[in-house]
């Protein structure tokens, strides 16, 4: 055969052992994916509830796709499942896709960390859980707790507990300015009137009936989410709501900490109301707040951002600030001085964000 019998069409080309045709970014729609909210996360599986309050309610586990390996997916989440979401036992779904979030609590490990840890999503309030004694209360988990919230667009409510053994009233006394709930919780002893809550080492304890109605109707149709450090009875307080039986410990008599006996986060029907979810987390010991945007404060502060329009443009709103509409508001004998305690809350909230942000700076 002579060289001029040979054209393009001659030539063999092997095949690409990768595969023949390049691969498309583009994925499935999954249109007829089914939408379910996801309870909890462990090891790489993801607890959905599906069609819930309806009779075919029930419980799928799910693994994620590949392309949302590096997304977080937490509890609170609405996802899109595909595959075997009958639920029946050793079924195994496929999590293709997560929802448009209404809210995300969101952290960073510390002062110094960019890291975006969330926490959860979804939720409409965050109780905000720390004890009167024993571990003492601290403002600063609490200012930063209601920024992230503010910034988050979720509703705060501030719960104390083991008030009988010591007054809150100084430690409350921080929060007056605020258009905060606040709800104070008793520990009473096993013949008081009260709710059942048994600790990890067995002693009996019961907790103030009065203050956990308060909650319940604090909470009843929301999706809310339970923040506090460890030790403070946050696990005992999510069992007396919701009859769980999460793990609950007691606090080191040398450091003063509790110990973690939560090791992740579950959401947990609350009462009777549609729609009604209680999210326990672990107990953190910080709250960084390097993603925060400090317009969203005084955003969640809606008086004193109508007052603020009247500000002159780059006003600061601190105390001193020349011009600033707000400290005329709040120097105003008519407002009274609740305006003055309020507006001084707002300051202290933006002055633990601002600390955080200039730590980040001095750590580059």
């Amino acid at each position: 055969m002579r060289y001029s019998d040979y054209d393009e069409s001659s030539v063999r080309v092997r095949p690409n052992k990768k595969g023949s045709r390049p691969r498309t970014k583009d994925r499935p729609a999954h249109e007829k994916a089914v939408i379910g909210r996801i309870v909890t996360v462990d090891r790489g599986r993801y607890t959905a509830i599906l069609d819930e309050d309806t009779p075919a309610e029930r419980i799928v586990i799910a693994a994620r796709a590949r392309e949302l390996r590096r997304q977080a997916i937490v509890p609170g989440d609405l996802v899109a499942l595909v595959g075997d979401t009958s639920g029946k036992p050793d079924t195994l779904a496929r999590l293709v896709r997560i929802e448009e979030r209404s809210t995300l609590l969101r952290r960073s490990a510390d002062d110094t960390d960019a890291t975006e840890r969330v926490v959860v999503a979804n939720v409409d309030k965050l109780v905000i859980v720390v004890a009167a004694a024993n571990p003492e209360p601290r403002t600063g988990f609490v200012d930063r707790a209601l920024v992230a919230a503010y910034d988050a667009g979720i509703q705060p409510v501030l719960c104390v507990t083991k008030a009988d053994v010591a007054d809150p009233a100084e430690f409350l006394a921080h929060y007056e300015g605020l258009e905060l709930p606040v709800v104070i919780s008793r520990t009473t002893d096993a013949e008081a009137s009260g709710i059942d809550a048994r600790s990890a080492d067995g002693a009996s304890a019961r907790l103030d009936a009065a203050a956990l109605d308060q909650l319940q109707g604090l909470l009843a149709g929301c999706v809310s989410v339970v923040l506090g450090h460890s030790g403070v009875g946050k696990s005992t307080l999510v069992n007396a709501l919701t009859g769980a039986q999460r793990a609950t410990g007691h606090v080191n008599a040398v450091t003063g900490r509790g110990r973690h006996t939560s090791s992740n986060a579950l959401a947990l029907r609350l009462g009777e109301t549609p729609g009604s979810w209680l999210i326990d987390t672990p107990g953190i010991r910080s709250f960084g707040l390097g993603l925060v945007d400090p317009e969203n404060i005084l955003a969640a502060f809606e008086d004193l951002a109508d007052i603020a329009t009247g500000c002159p443009r780059g006003c600061t709103h601190a105390a001193g600030q020349a011009g600033c509409a707000l400290q005329a508001w709040a120097d105003d004998e008519s407002t009274g001085a609740q305006a003055a305690a309020r507006l001084a809350s707002y300051r202290r909230l933006v002055t633990t964000e601002e600390t955080t942000h200039e730590k980040e700076l001095g750590a580059q």
